[in-house]
This record gives structure tokens, C-alpha cells and sequence, in this order.
């Protein structure tokens, strides 16, 4: 992998990511339409940690305040910690019970396609969700249809930041507190993924690697600022008529082959 190859990938990745399109379905579409492959475990690894480190960068106080409130056992802050433990029990429970299933939908072109209609369907109807002027915080409730949205997002072309966010508006959670649990939640997620691959990593590429994930890691944080602005200003739905393009023309293309 030469250094511009790996500046590309990681501009990919650290705007799918975060931004509501689905980094998963983009990936299946890269490899169907233009053969593009992952150059390893090592690759993926790097690429998690590069964004797990833009959630940090972006949230970095609310983080820190976290930590610190979970030590001095404040209550709010336990209880907020709880909450984003609560929120990743569906991902786990699905990416670990039922991994083989959702791995073989990679292989499944059509799924990424349609996947991404509906996906373009959910995030419409944030809209209906803004106009009811939510303003709530999350509770338990919320965490665990947050968590099932995340779960159901393991599939290809299901956005994880839109399926999360999306839930929560309609739970009645106010935009940014949308935002933010969703990218807290992310961070078990993102984490967990790359620590079960670390193992199977090999550390032999230098600069490239390093490129990738200086690139994925200033995008994501990008990516994260552009979703909070959209979400702010009630423009959160314009992400949809890009899925629907996107999603019908694999759709077509996937048909032919």
C-alpha cells in the first residue's frame, strides 16, 4: 500500500464513519464497483483506533468529565456511564452470537444496496422527529433502543450514527444529546472491534499505515463537527436523497452482475 492509497482509504473512513451514509456499505460498494480490498487486519485495526480517537478529540471534555465523575462516584456521572454500558450490550450480544450470519452479508452485494435505501428512509424521517422540538436526555429506555439501532446497523449499508441518532429524536432526545451519546456509545463499539483483531495484527508497515490513520482520524473529526451542525440546523434529512441515489445504483449494478 503506497502512502496516497493509504491517505485515500483513511479519508473513507473517517467520513463514512461518522457521517450517516455507512462506512460498511460503502466499503462493499468500493469492492464491487471499483475492486478495492482492505490491505489486512493491521489496516483495519489502525483505522479503529484512528477514529475512536476522533470521538475522543471532539468529546474530549465531556470524556474527561465523565472519567473523572466515575472515580469520585458521582451519581450522574455513574449513572450516564451506565447508560453507554447498557447501550453496547445489543452490538456485543449480536457481533459475537451472531458474527458468521452478518459476515456472510458482506459477501451479499444486494444487501448493501437496499440496506442503504432503508437507510436513506430512516434518516428522512428525522424531519417529523425535529419539528416535535425534543429536548429530553437520555435514560435507560433510550439507551437500549439506541443500542438495538446499533446492533441492527452491524448490517452492511445500515448507518450507525444515523440509526442511533434517529432513535433517540424520536425518543424525544434533544439533537445534541442525541449526538453525543451516539458518538460515546461508539467508543466501546470501535474499541472492542479493534482489540478483538489487535492479536492478529502485524506491525510491519510504517509510513503508509501512518498516513491512513493521521488522515481517518482529522476526517472523522471533521465528519463528527459537519454531523452536529446538520443535526442543529434541521438539515440532518438531506443525507437521505444521497443514500437513495447511492443505494438504487448499486442496486442496478449489483442486478447485472
Amino acid at each position: 500500500m503506497t502512502w496516497y492509497e493509504g491517505a485515500l482509504l483513511g479519508l473513507i473512513q473517517g467520513a463514512t464513519e461518522f457521517l450517516p451514509v455507512s462506512s460498511s456499505g460503502h466499503l462493499v460498494m468500493g469492492q464491487a464497483l471499483l475492486g478495492i480490498e482492505l490491505p489486512g487486519v493491521t489496516f483495519e485495526v489502525a483505522l479503529h483506533f484512528a477514529t475512536l480517537l476522533s470521538v475522543l478529540i471532539v468529546y474530549r471534555r465531556r470524556v474527561a468529565g465523565l472519567v473523572a465523575g466515575v472515580a469520585r462516584l458521582d451519581p450522574e456521572h455513574t449513572r450516564y456511564a451506565g447508560l453507554l454500558l447498557l447501550a453496547s450490550v445489543p452490538a456485543a450480544v449480536a457481533g459475537l452470537g451472531f458474527g458468521g450470519f452478518f459476515e456472510s452479508l458482506f459477501d451479499t452485494p444486494a444487501v448493501a444496496g437496499a440496506a442503504l435505501l432503508v437507510t436513506g428512509c430512516v434518516i428522512w424521517t428525522a424531519r417529523r422527529a425535529l419539528a416535535r422540538e425534543p429536548g429530553g436526555r437520555p435514560g435507560a429506555g433510550v439507551a437500549v433502543v439506541m443500542g438495538l439501532a446499533q446492533a441492527a446497523a452491524i448490517v452492511p449499508g445500515i448507518s450507525r450514527s444515523g440509526a442511533t441518532v434517529v432513535a433517540a429524536l424520536w425518543r424525544g432526545v434533544s439533537p445534541s444529546e442525541a449526538a453525543a451519546f451516539s458518538f460515546l456509545m461508539s467508543v466501546p463499539a470501535i474499541g472492542g472491534a479493534a482489540l478483538l483483531k489487535l492479536p492478529a495484527a502485524e506491525w510491519g508497515e510504517g509510513g503508509a499505515l501512518a498516513v491512513a490513520a493521521i488522515v481517518a482520524c482529522v476526517t472523522g473529526v471533521l465528519a463528527i463537527r459537519t454531523f452536529r451542525m446538520m443535526l442543529e440546523r434541521r438539515a440532518f434529512h438531506l443525507f437521505a436523497p444521497y443514500l437513495w441515489v447511492a443505494g438504487a445504483a448499486f442496486l442496478v449494478f449489483a442486478g447485472r452482475g
